[in-house]
């Protein structure tokens, strides 16, 4: 997101033509909060002094009415922020790069992103994305534009989480499918590597998700009765149990951004890889020199966080047909399972052996 274009220093005319920069529609299960905390953390490059002064001045809209600082936002608000100038838009380009395709009809695209692609264009990464690479494979069909939103991805994974997204090829199908992620009765499911040797086979996971404070690119966790952040719940079961690692299964209630990771780092089981996260950290395990060493080499086989989007089901747009879709791990994964398979067996693992 790109910082608020707007100063009420420069404003003269005292009733402007206004063009919509951004909108949001606020979700079912959010708690009533001030607008401008509410904003702040959708637009994380701007403050909440700048949002502020965009109220005063008539910029902040909700259900199409200029509304103040102190408004409180309810579900099913929409949200927008409205300026005296026209909005500055990066035009997507098609762009021939691969896609790993795994479903595809006249209405939908299932597609299998790789780790190191981000999804959308925007805060720095103005090419190369998912969004140019499907903007390429559609090229010749006729009516898609990729810089219409009203057709394209429907949901979104991290650059570095690998897994399934949908794709709509046109209007309708993305607004019945943009329904079905409202009300939340689509099925997605992650497998993600965790630190630590959790002590029950399932679990439960609830807290508000907001931006951190004191790391606008990280988020955090918040009491559930809190009224910061995002109502979040993930589910997690134990698929195996790799010594000071384990290979869980998370399936969500809500999509939030980065539920998995802030979530499991809360409970204090951060994704290995994950750097933003502190899963980069030796945290369980001995302090020997040979153990050092294998953690940085189970590093480089993945450099990344270990979270890989394996399910994804949905009704079919216009046929409402269900459709499951299920992912195989990546190399980088698989890799890695394996480097802990080899450490336990050399280890003699045991019952009870490594710490939770």
């Amino acid at each position: 997101m790109e910082e608020l274009p707007f100063d009420p220093e420069e404003l003269e005319d005292e009733s402007p033509q206004l063009y919509e920069h951004h909108r949001f529609v606020v979700d079912k299960g959010q708690v009533p909060v001030r607008i401008d905390k509410y904003m702040c953390e959708k637009l994380t490059h701007s403050s909440r002094n700048r949002i502020q002064k965009a109220a005063e001045a008539g910029f902040v809209h909700v259900n199409d009415r200029p509304v103040k600082s102190n408004y409180k936002v309810r579900p099913g608000d929409v949200v927008t922020l409205m300026l005296d100038r026209p909005r500055f838009e990066t035009t997507i380009e098609p762009e021939d790069i691969p896609l790993d395709i795994v479903y595809e009809d006249d209405e939908v695209m299932v597609v299998n992103k790789p780790a190191g692609m981000v999804v959308h264009p925007g805060c720095g990464n103005f090419s190369g994305t998912l969004i140019n690479a499907v903007a390429w494979h559609l090229r010749d069909l006729e009516g898609y534009d990729p810089n219409d939103p009203e057709v394209g991805l429907v949901h979104r994974i991290d650059k570095d989480t690998t897994g399934l997204l949908v794709v709509a090829k046109t209007p309708e199908a993305k607004s019945r499918l943009g329904v079905q992620f409202f009300n939340k009765t689509t099925h997605r499911s992650y497998l993600a590597i965790v630190w630590g040797n959790l002590v029950e086979d399932t679990g439960r996971i609830e807290g508000n998700i907001a931006r951190d404070p004191k790391d606008r690119l990280r988020m955090t966790v918040m009491p559930p009765d809190s009224e910061v952040g995002k109502p979040a719940v993930t589910h997690y079961r134990v698929v195996e149990r790799l010594g000071y690692v384990t290979l869980v299964e998370c399936v969500l209630e809500t999509g939030r951004t980065h539920q998995i990771r802030a979530h499991m780092r809360h409970i204090g089981h951060p994704l290995f890889g994950d750097e933003r996260y502190g899963g980069t950290e030796i945290l369980r395990g001995e302090r020997s020199t040979t153990y050092k060493a294998f953690i940085s080499n189970c590093l480089k086989v993945c450099p990344r966080q270990a979270l890989h989007a394996q399910t994804l089901g949905f009704v079919h747009p216009r046929t409402g047909k269900q459709m499951d879709f299920t992912s195989p791990l990546p190399a980088d994964l698989s890799a890695l399972i394996d480097k802990w398979h080899v450490y336990m067996k050399g280890n003699e693992y045991k019952s009870g052996l490594y710490e939770s």
